[in-house]
């Protein structure tokens, strides 16, 4: 790459490709190696070149921040050994008795690190419907420091306007965090909506193979880096340079996979709003989400096309014995926590992913099953799910 070339005249798909990652000056090696090295030598006591010792920094990793900073339109990125690792860095910024507002339908892991974890740390934490305006402005309150949106949430897709939720957390002096997983920064950057910072799960759409797991933090605010930055180091929870490759790897070709996985989940959306065991098809790009519109507003491609990701969920018509059924009878979809790789994916999120919030204001309908759908034919997924719901 001609690192003359200012990365901001690149498009999305070149900065996935070469951003961070120039040839390896000592061989000309092509792709990003992995510096598999717990240490680094110094000239003299306390004189190195950038790099003293891996839990602090590594080339790997420097390359994925590097590279993550520029698909979010970010200054700074930071990763991390997993997304809930991300987060747990994050609310390390903040001290004893400061307010969270957090959307009422996030990660079920979200939800237990924030009640079950910092709440014995005398954080404090409202969650509210952020599509709810009027309600969302009555949570905040003079503690509160932070805003943490999902959006599209998880995993009843809510579209959060995270432009609007931005506006409202400056008027009360608080930061936005967004977690981005299910968008990506190919169809979402929310840095560029007003949010100070966001936050990926890098084992969902940018790994995009199932096989690492990872987080990510994007800022372009430098004293929040900075200390970040700081915690990260002081606690540790940093990925290894091997996740760190296979993420890059996985970046590569994620425009390419995300155009696919949205192309797939709308058909799919629009076939099973047609099937007579579903009661309800919940996809941000169907005409009949209740934030339809801001969703073609801010889930766009690059180059400004509204695009909605790969995840669906629906509800169905028997409840939850019926759901568990479908999930058991797929044989494309794999029934399978986790979502964002190449393959389709099926599951029950209240008897899987959030069994965390059973018992919460934030349960799930038991009858509700997710969709991870994949690059898979899709004609071969509709007709998976058909032969799932037949003679139910």
């Amino acid at each position: 790459m001609n690192t003359s070339i200012p990365s901001d005249a690149l498009g999305f798909e070149t900065r996935a490709i070469h951003a961070g990652q120039d040839p390896e000056p000592a061989s000309g090696a092509v792709t990003m190696p992995i510096y598999q090295t717990s240490t680094y030598a110094q000239s003299a006591v306390g004189v190195h070149k950038g790099y003293d010792y891996a839990r602090t920094d590594n080339p790997t990793r420097t390359a994925l921040q590097e590279c993550l900073a520029s698909l979010e339109r970010g200054r700074f990125g930071l990763t991390f050994a997993s997304g809930m690792a991300a987060i747990t860095t994050l609310m390390l910024y903040f001290k004893q008795g400061d307010h969270v507002v957090v959307a009422d339908d996030v990660y079920g892991g979200t939800y237990r690190l924030f009640q079950r974890v910092f709440t014995n740390f005398g954080l404090e934490f409202s969650f509210v419907d952020m599509t709810d305006a009027q309600a969302t402005r009555a949570a905040f309150r003079p503690n509160t420091r932070l805003v943490w949106i999902e959006s599209p949430t998880n995993p009843l897709l809510k579209i959060v306007d995270i432009a609007a939720i931005s506006a409202l957390a400056r008027e009360h002096n608080a930061r936005v965090g967004v977690d981005n997983t299910f968008a990506s920064p190919y169809l979402q950057r929310p840095l560029e909506l007003g949010a100070d910072l966001v936050m990926h799960s890098t084992t969902k759409y940018l790994g995009g193979h199932s096989d690492v797991v990872g987080g990510a933090i994007v800022t372009s605010d430098a004293e929040l880096y900075e200390r970040l930055k700081f915690l990260q180091n002081a606690a540790g929870a940093v990925p290894a340079p091997l996740d760190c490759w296979l993420v890059l790897r996985g970046l590569k070709t994620l425009a390419l996979r995300v155009e696919r996985h949205s192309a797939n989940a709308l058909r799919v959306a629009q076939w099973l709003e047609k099937q007579a065991h579903v009661t309800q098809v919940i996809y941000p790009g169907l005409p009949s989400h209740p934030q339809h519109a801001v969703a073609c507003k801010q889930m766009r491609t690059p180059d400004g096309t509204p695009a909605f990701g790969g995840m669906i969920s629906f509800i169905a018509k028997g409840g939850p014995a019926m759901a568990e059924k479908i999930a058991a009878r797929t044989r494309i979809f794999t029934l399978a926590e986790s979502l964002g790789g190449v393959e389709s994916l099926i599951e029950v999120p209240a008897a899987m992913t959030h069994t965390s919030v059973a018992n919460s204001p934030l349960a799930v309908n038991p009858g509700l099953v997710r969709l991870s759908v994949g690059i898979e034919s899709v004609a071969d997924l509709m007709q998976d799910l058909q032969q799932a719901l037949e003679n139910l």
